[in-house]
């Protein structure tokens, strides 16, 4: 069995597709505004993400590798520092703050939520710890009040990682509205993209807040006070924004922006339809319990970036690698297994963070299942996939 197959629903690297309202606002973009960066756009996006959220202080990044990274350097942490990460994420939620020289702390999920919990949490906690980074998984937001409660308690930092969970709401709050700093990815994956990169850092306070633009832009600013000519002594000026730390370079695009803006306009009708068609599949396989999905609390709103799922072997004594090799080589369905716990990582483990406790991040991983799930899916092959997810269970269970 080679590795090549030519599937019927493969894996898509792309979430969705353009409307012509967004094609029509990149070409208007592409062939009219001037600059094609830091301009009019940007602002408007950032305006707009703000009166979305819920929240304060936006600013659009070039991704949300790169939003983290800004919230590492406000968070002002280094060496003999620690900070508390699940250990069941993608890479990227925890790069960013090792390279600052602080501990990672891996901590376990929640079996239910499949997300970092108070629970999992407050076990690791301790003097050095100055940061708690909770990932919105999949689409669902993390118990944000039992973390922010326990992060108040012993004066932490709470940075939302909303990578996945763009619309998602906690008791009424979007994500990314809650802790100190917020997250977001646009990239082609994601539930809405910037034409394939892109990125959202949220700000609480509002000090940090003025420190961003010139920690995204190369540390430029203009001058101050406004001079008598414009050109003395130069363009403008380039200066520091935290104590000892270089500026970045992490800017997004004028016709990013653009596009960003108007696809917000349609996200909670393309998260409303991710929503059904989710409940609508789990509805399907009800009667399959060895197939399990995230526990959604009442008080929230799942927007399924991905539709992931436990496969319980001791059910049936079959296993995930069993029921992905029928959906693959039998009804040519990619479904894959995602998101390998960092401590198992040759990159983590070689930087000394090989070291975890987290048992629930081991079981699930080691069972789970997540299935094609990019917007732009026909009908006709969902209910294919659906088909297919019955064949495959009752297979399983001889």
């Amino acid at each position: 069995m080679g590795s090549k197959l030519d599937f019927i629903i493969n894996w898509s690297g792309r979430s969705l597709e353009y409307n012509d309202d967004e094609i029509n606002t990149v070409i208007n973009v592409m062939k009219n505004t001037d600059p094609l960066t830091q301009g009019k756009y940007l602002e408007k996006f950032e305006e707009d993400f703000v009166q979305y959220s819920g929240v304060i202080n936006a600013f659009a990044v070039s991704n949300c590798t790169n939003a983290l990274e800004l919230a590492a350097a406000l968070s002002d942490i280094g060496e003999g520092d620690e900070v508390i990460i699940p250990g069941h994420t993608f890479c990227a939620t925890a790069i960013p703050f090792a390279r600052t020289g602080a501990k990672l702390v891996w901590a376990d999920i929640d079996p239910d939520t499949r997300l970092i919990s108070a629970e999992t949490i407050k076990k690791l906690i301790n003097k050095r710890t100055k940061v708690i980074v909770a990932v919105h998984l999949y689409g669902l937001m993390a118990d944000m009040d039992s973390i922010m409660d326990i992060a108040k308690k012993n004066n932490c930092i709470v940075v939302e990682d909303c990578a996945q969970a763009m619309g998602a709401e906690y008791k009424g709050k979007k994500a990314g509205s809650i802790g100190d700093f917020g997250t977001f990815s646009f990239h082609c994956q994601k539930n809405i993209t910037t034409l394939g990169e892109g990125g959202m850092l949220i700000v609480k306070s509002d000090s940090l807040a003025k420190k961003v633009p010139g920690l995204r832009h190369d540390g430029c600013r203009t001058y101050q006070p406004e001079r008598e000519h414009y050109w003395i002594p130069a363009m403008g000026d380039v200066d520091m924004d935290l104590e000892g730390v270089w500026p970045y370079n992490f800017c997004l695009t004028e016709i990013q922006c653009a596009l960003g803006s108007t696809l917000l306009k349609r996200l909670d009708e393309m998260n409303d339809k991710r929503i059904k068609r989710a409940n609508f599949f789990k509805e399907s396989v009800k009667d399959f319990p060895e197939l399990s999905f995230q526990k959604i609390p009442y008080d929230s709103k799942h927007v399924y970036h991905l539709l992931s799922a436990k496969y319980d072997s001791k059910v049936t004594g079959k296993t995930n690698y069993d029921f992905i090799k029928i959906m693959a080589y039998e009804y040519k369905i990619k479904v894959i297994v995602q998101y390998y716990p960092l401590y198992r990582y040759p990159l983590f483990k070689k930087m000394g963070f090989g070291n975890a406790d987290c048992p629930n991040t081991d079981d699930f991983f080691d069972n789970m299942v997540s299935f094609p799930f990019h917007l732009w899916m026909s009908d006709g092959d969902f209910d294919y996939m659906i088909d297919c997810t019955l064949k495959a269970l009752k297979r399983l269970r001889g």
